[in-house]
């Protein structure tokens, strides 16, 4: 019965001995068969002018506005128009837009070009605005993307008129 025993011992310990911890992950780096990689050489950089967006070179390659599009808005101030600072301009306003009423608030935390502002409660493109500043005497209001949406022109002590570049009448009072 002895040799039972031991028998069974010398084959409980081969087996247990044949057995090996292998390890898939990548924190024991020292077992990688694979040599590290060689540097390859980078082409020499070049430098030149970029086309203009769009790649269109010629102002009449642009196609034709489609039909009923709104024509953009003049962007030269009315003789009639008051001057205007950055400064005066920051607060909330009241704006009346195609007979709605809504609010605008006009910060100076620049934003690309121009100062953050935004409106509650409007309709139509004033929904997007998200900049805007003052170029000359007019102000100009800008969506997100930095487009131009609208332009104002100071009228009154507190009061800027205006159109939206649809061509609906935009004014700011307070």
């Amino acid at each position: 019965m002895k040799f039972k025993y031991a028998a069974t011992g010398v084959a409980v310990v081969l087996s247990l001995a044949g057995c090996q911890r292998t390890s898939y992950s990548g924190l024991d780096n020292s077992s990688s068969s694979l040599p590290p990689l060689q540097a390859q050489p980078v082409p020499s950089v070049q430098s030149g002018q970029l086309p203009p967006p769009g790649g269109v070179t010629d102002p009449s390659q642009f196609p034709a506005a489609p039909a009923g599009a709104p024509t953009s808005v003049a962007t030269a101030a009315p003789a009639t128009a008051l001057d205007v600072t950055k400064e005066s301009m920051v607060g909330n306003w009241r704006v009346t837009n195609a007979g709605a009423s809504c609010d605008m608030f006009l910060t100076l935390t620049n934003l690309g070009s121009g100062s953050r502002g935004g409106t509650r409660g409007c309709a139509g493109p004033l929904t997007t605005m998200g900049s805007w500043e003052v170029e000359g005497k007019q102000v100009v209001l800008k969506d997100r993307n930095g487009n131009v949406i609208g332009r104002l022109y100071k009228t009154a002590d507190a009061r800027f008129d205006g159109t939206t570049n649809n061509g609906q009448p935009v004014s700011l009072s307070r």
